[in-house]
């Protein structure tokens, strides 16, 4: 288990698309999450997931990156919905963190 509690503040202008459903942003600030933290916006509230590709050992190339609505794994090419965390054929799904909404911020943590 990896410690996060980071604070997303919607007021930022780098986190506008998350005030749309359907829309995501990744944060690579060091210390949160083990290779940076998905924070997406599902319609019916947020999710937030690590960026950390489930099905390798952390490589070089184990950083996922945001693909429109998934997250993509450049080790295998696989990818995973940010709806679910789940990639189809693959037996891990994303690490899921909690959320908590406070009026313009979200809460990221476990």
């Amino acid at each position: 288990n990896y410690n996060v509690n980071y604070d997303v503040n919607m007021n930022l202008p780098i986190f506008n698309n998350l005030n749309f459903p359907g829309n995501g942003v990744l944060i690579t600030t060091a210390g949160v999450g083990i290779r940076g933290i998905f924070v997406f916006n599902s319609g019916s509230g947020y999710v937030a997931f690590d960026a950390a590709c489930p099905n390798q050992t952390l490589s070089d190339c184990s950083s996922m990156v945001l693909n429109g609505r998934n997250a993509k794994c450049p080790c295998d090419d696989a990818e995973y919905s940010l709806f679910t965390g789940q990639s189809t054929g693959k037996p891990y799904p994303m690490k899921q963190y909690r959320t908590e909404v406070n009026g313009n911020i979200i809460r990221v943590y476990n």
